[in-house]
């Protein structure tokens, strides 16, 4: 198994800690892409997303022949967008749902841990793009503004940053 730098690891946990919902795009059998918001559970200190999911949704049984995937992140307020691209695994594994069993999960899971069809989503990530505008709103706004006058279509509006797990 691969080491990867912690501060990597940290990096994207950081952005995403208070970002609610993931949108989890899957390839189903039709090679046709699909989405969904989860909520992460966790990412871990060895650079795996965690979440919840039923073991009957359709995306769940494309992942065996289709692992790859990608969840995007954006935190309009903090004008941050995040990109991850990784492997998913449908993982039943009781104790470690118990670990990162929230209340809010019975909303989905009303027989909470114990349903039996909860299973836990293992994403190991693969990469992880992501871009933040790094100036006021203000200033985008004067930067846009100026384009739109300008006619010219290229503005810098922020910088996007690769991380390779």
């Amino acid at each position: 198994m691969p080491l990867y730098s912690q501060d990597q690891i940290q990096t994207i946990a950081a952005k995403i800690k208070d970002v609610r919902f993931g949108m989890f795009t899957t390839c189903d059998a039709d090679q046709m892409l699909t989405s969904r918001p989860l909520t992460t559970q966790q990412i871990d200190s060895e650079g795996n997303l965690w979440f919840f999911a039923s073991d009957e949704a359709a995306f769940t049984l494309d992942l065996p022949v289709h692992p790859d995937v990608n969840i995007s992140f954006s935190d309009p307020e903090r004008q941050l967008y995040l990109s991850i691209a990784g492997q998913a695994f449908l993982v039943k594994d009781q104790a470690k749902a118990r670990e990162l069993w929230t209340p809010a999960a019975r909303s989905w899971f009303p027989k909470g841990v114990d349903d039996p069809h909860l299973a836990l989503i293992r994403v190991r990530i693969q990469s992880a793009e992501y871009w933040d505008a790094g100036s006021s709103k203000m200033k985008q706004l004067v930067q846009l503004a100026r384009t739109a006058l300008t006619g010219r279509s290229a503005i810098h509006m922020g910088r996007s940053t690769t991380i390779c797990l």
